[in-house]
């Protein structure tokens, strides 16, 4: 039996540890949560807004944004020196020699056109950008079409305003269907390995740019996130290692899983996308791993056996390596900005869903991945020794 809108998520782990359905329950909204989306005219009389039922078919899927769409990064329209951005902060501090930078005394609905382009640049150098307290309203489209490209959410058009972060899974992966959540043992399981989670929306025909996570309840002690930088992984790497991954294409898997259309009877299957294990951000020209773990399947034109040798390989050297990872500690009223090409990312599950954790979360789409054998890695472009 479900547990009621008052149990805590973590009562309900005993009751499905035998079973793969999904188990549903109302999702409560914490007070700070009903008090900011109370304040930006959100309707919460029924509870979260509604959102779109997901397709059944996974040709239906596969159609979704299915045409090639024009992308222009904003960090290529950037101030190279980032002067705007700068001179209107109070202090830029950089967490760690690769990757996260934090932004004091700036308000993101404060930037001008100019300021969003060159945080763009600076989201795509540095992989995560963080800001302090602040009171944010979740008007995205407008603040953030600039910086983020087309809006984008699962496998809709439509963009819910709302977007739960809760402590089920340990990850960000949850989300809003009208007044419940579903919930399976997988996605338990997912949130306890405490391994890197993945760089979101990868089955995309153009997979995930930059993601905005805004978290205004978060537990006492416990539930940071922690990010890898895509460019520091590669140059993990040897100059022949790379030689002999470059270019190499995977196939990349969706969360979901959807009936065939033709053959119904055979079960779920996941949306497929063949994309580059090494590509190029199109705003500072790096090259970038770009692979993960959870959504990461065959190097294309290897065998199985050949293709799980080098795709462990690389993704031990993306997770392990704690010179190139920040951990950030959440306090109530923080942002981080992302760039999924260049990163992964994962919620750490150390607070055990013994509190509430709760945040709104964006996520745009960007360009095609693509590589070029030309390209330097980041450390090539910034004059340091890279063998």
């Amino acid at each position: 039996m479900a547990p009621s809108a008052i149990d805590p998520p973590a009562a309900i782990l005993p009751s499905i540890k035998d079973t793969k359905q999904p188990v549903t329950y109302q999702l409560p909204i914490p007070e700070p949560t009903r008090r900011r989306l109370e304040a930006a005219n959100v309707d919460l009389t029924n509870g979260y807004p509604y959102t779109p039922l997901q397709p059944l078919y996974v040709q239906d899927v596969e159609q979704i944004r299915n045409e090639p769409r024009d992308f222009i990064d904003a960090g290529t329209r950037a101030d190279p020196e980032k002067k705007a951005l700068f001179n209107a902060a109070k202090q830029i501090v950089h967490l760690t020699n690769h990757i996260g930078t934090e932004i004091i005394g700036l308000q993101l609905k404060d930037l001008t056109d100019k300021q969003k382009d060159e945080l763009g640049l600076l989201i795509a150098e540095r992989s995560v950008v963080f800001f302090g307290i602040r009171i944010f309203r979740p008007k995205i489209r407008g603040l953030w079409g600039s910086i983020m490209g087309r809006l984008r959410y699962i496998l809709r058009d439509h963009m819910s305003l709302v977007f739960p972060e809760y402590p089920l899974s340990g990850q960000t992966c949850l989300q809003s269907r009208g007044k419940q959540i579903s919930v399976t043992l997988a996605a338990l399981e997912c949130g306890t390995r405490q391994t890197f989670s993945s760089s979101d929306l990868v089955y995309e025909r153009q997979p995930a740019g930059v993601t905005h996570l805004h978290n205004d309840t978060v537990p006492n002690l416990g539930g940071d996130t922690l990010w890898a930088s895509g460019y520091a992984a590669y140059s993990k790497l040897s100059p022949d290692f790379r030689k002999l991954i470059d270019g190499k294409e995977a196939v990349f898997r969706s969360a979901g899983e959807y009936l065939d259309r033709n053959d119904p009877k055979a079960g779920p299957r996941p949306v497929e996308r063949i994309h580059p294990i090494v590509r190029v951000h199109p705003a500072t020209g790096w090259k970038s791993l770009f692979v993960n773990r959870v959504w990461t399947g065959k190097i294309v034109g290897l065998d199985k056996a050949e293709s799980d040798v080098i795709l462990n390989y690389l993704f031990d050297v993306y997770e392990n390596n704690v010179d190139i990872q920040v951990r950030f500690k959440w306090t109530p009223g923080t942002s981080a900005l992302w760039d999924n090409r260049i990163t992964i990312h994962n919620a750490s599950w150390d607070y055990e869903g013994t509190e509430e954790r709760h945040g709104t979360r964006v996520t745009s789409l960007a360009e095609v991945p693509y590589f070029d054998e030309k390209a330097p890695t980041r450390r090539e472009a910034l004059g340091l020794d890279d063998n």
